[in-house]
C-alpha cells in the first residue's frame, strides 16, 4: 500500500525571539539572541539567573478572563495553533472536524499552575484552591484545549518524552495522516517552565549555563566554553495535511514532511549514548522512512543544546548516519532551550530553511570544539539550495526523534 504524501500547510509560533512565526524567523536568520537577565526577586538567589522568556506576553493576545482558566502552556499553545489554523487558511474553511486531529505534547506540563496552587493551597487552605486547576495542570490540556478550539475529532492525542516531545507530535501527526485516521493534524510542543524549582532542579543536575553576566553569549553550541543550556519558553504548532486534500482546496504548500525516525538509547535517564548510537539510528530510520539518500540531506537542525557531552555526541551520530557533508545550524544558541516545544520550533525553522533556500547561523561559535570537524553554519546565515533537511530531537530517558523534511 502506497503512503500518502503528508505536507505542512501552516506555521504558528509563539518565542523568546518574536510573537509569530515570521518575526522568529527574522531574527534567527538576522543571529539575534532571546536570553535575557531574569529580574524577578524570586531568581535572585538562584544560581542561573537568565533564561530566554517571551517576546510578546500572552495577555497581550488572549482575553484576560479566558487566561484565567488557562495554564501558561495551553495559553501559548492556544496562541500558536490559531496562528497555524489562520496560515494554513482553515478559518471558516468547512473542514470535516472528523478528519481534524491534534498531536501536541508538552515535556513537563502545566508546571506553574501547580506550584502556584499549592502555595494557595499552604497559605490559604483548601477552599481557596481554583476549580481550574486540574484542567490547568494536567499534561494534556494543551492538546485539549486546541483540540476543543478546532473541534477536531479524529483524535487529540498528547505526548510526553521530555525535550523530544515537539518532534515526536509531528511523528504521530505523520502517522495519522498515513493511516488514513485524518486529512489534517495540528501537531506540535509547547513548554512554558520557567520559575524556581526547574532552574534549581537543572542547576543541581548542572545541565544549565551560569553565565549570569552574559545571558547573550551563554547558549553556545559546540564551542569549547559551552557550560549548558539555557532554559526557555514557547510553544510551535504546525498544520500536517494529506497531500491530495491541500492540492483540492488550493493550500499554500511549505515542504513535505517525508520521514520521521524514532528509537531509544537504553542507556541512561539524562545522559545520551556517548557514541549517539541511538540518534544515529534514528536518524537511519528517517532517511528509510522518505526514500531520500542521505546525500541530498544539505541542512540539520541540530538537537544541540550547549551541554559538554550532548552536543559531540550527536556530532557523532551524525557524521555515522549522513557523513560530513551536510550545513549544520544550532538555533538553540539563539532561542534556548524550550524542552517540549524544542522540536517543534525547530521543525519550523528546517521547514522555512528549506522555503527560503538558508542555513540560520549558529552564533557564539568563537571556541569549536576539537571534534567538530562538520560544516557549521557560524555567526551568519548561509544561503544554498536545500532539497532536503533534518531535525533532530533528543530527550532525558534517552528519546531520540529525526525528522525528515524535503521541498514539496
Amino acid at each position: 500500500m502506497t503512503k500518502p504524501d503528508v505536507v505542512v500547510t501552516g506555521l504558528g509560533a509563539t518565542t523568546p525571539l518574536g510573537g509569530d512565526v515570521a518575526s522568529t524567523w527574522d531574527a534567527m536568520l538576522a543571529g539575534r539572541s532571546g536570553v535575557s537577565v531574569l529580574t524577578q526577586e524570586w531568581a535572585e538567589q538562584l544560581p542561573v539567573r537568565i533564561a530566554a522568556q517571551l517576546v510578546v506576553e500572552p495577555e497581550d493576545v488572549l482575553d484576560r478572563v479566558k487566561l484565567r482558566r488557562l495554564d501558561r502552556s495551553e495559553a501559548i499553545a492556544l496562541i500558536a495553533a490559531h496562528q497555524a489554523w489562520a496560515d494554513a487558511g482553515l478559518v471558516d474553511s468547512g473542514l470535516d472536524k472528523e478528519r481534524l486531529g491534534v498531536s501536541l505534547g508538552s515535556g513537563i506540563g502545566g508546571l506553574l499552575t501547580m506550584l502556584a496552587q499549592d502555595d494557595i493551597l499552604e497559605q490559604s487552605g483548601p477552599r481557596r484552591v481554583s476549580p481550574h486547576t486540574v484542567p490547568m495542570l494536567m499534561p494534556n490540556g494543551p492538546a485539549a484545549w486546541v483540540g476543543l478550539e478546532m473541534g477536531a475529532q479524529a483524535g487529540v492525542h498528547s505526548m510526553a518524552s521530555a525535550c523530544a516531545t515537539g518532534a515526536e507530535a509531528l511523528a504521530w501527526g505523520l502517522d495519522m495522516i498515513r493511516s488514513g485516521r485524518a486529512d489534517v493534524v495540528i501537531a506540535g510542543g509547547t513548554e512554558a517552565v520557567i520559575h524556581p524549582l526547574p532552574l534549581a532542579g537543572f542547576s543541581a543536575m548542572r545541565a544549565m549555563s551560569t553565565r549570569n553576566d552574559d545571558p547573550q553569549r551563554a547558549s553556545r553550541p559546540w564551542d569549547k566554553g559551552r557550560d549548558g543550556f539555557v532554559l526557555g519558553e514557547g510553544a510551535g504548532i504546525v498544520v500536517l495535511e494529506n497531500a491530495e486534500h491541500a492540492r483540492a482546496r488550493g493550500a499554500r504548500i511549505y515542504a513535505k514532511l517525508a520521514g520521521a525516525g524514532m528509537t531509544s538509547d537504553g542507556y541512561d535517564i539524562v545522559q545520551p549514548h556517548p557514541q549517539g548510537l541511538g540518534a544515529a539510528r534514528a536518524i537511519a530510520k528517517a532517511l528509510a522512512d522518505a526514500g531520500v539518500d542521505k546525500r541530498d540531506v544539505m541542512h540539520v537542525n541540530a538537537h544541540a543544546t550547549s551541554t559538554p557531552v550532548g552536543d559531540m555526541a550527536e556530532i557523532q551520530a551524525l557524521r555515522s548516519a549522513l557523513g560530513t557533508h551536510p550545513v549544520l545550524s544550532a538555533t538553540k544558541s539563539m532561542t534556548g532551550h524550550l524542552l517540549g516545544a524544542a522540536g517543534a520550533l525547530e521543525s519550523i525553522a528546517t521547514i522555512l530553511a528549506i522555503r527560503d533556500s538558508v542555513v540560520p547561523p549558529t552564533i557564539n561559535l568563537d571556541d569549536p570544539d576539537d571534534d567538530l570537524d562538520m560544516d557549521v553554519a557560524a555567526h551568519k546565515a548561509r544561503h544554498m539550495e536545500i532539497p532536503a533537511a533534518l531535525n533532530n530531537s533528543f530527550g532525558f530517558g534517552g528519546h531520540n526523534v529525526a525528522l525528515l523534511f524535503t521541498r514539496a
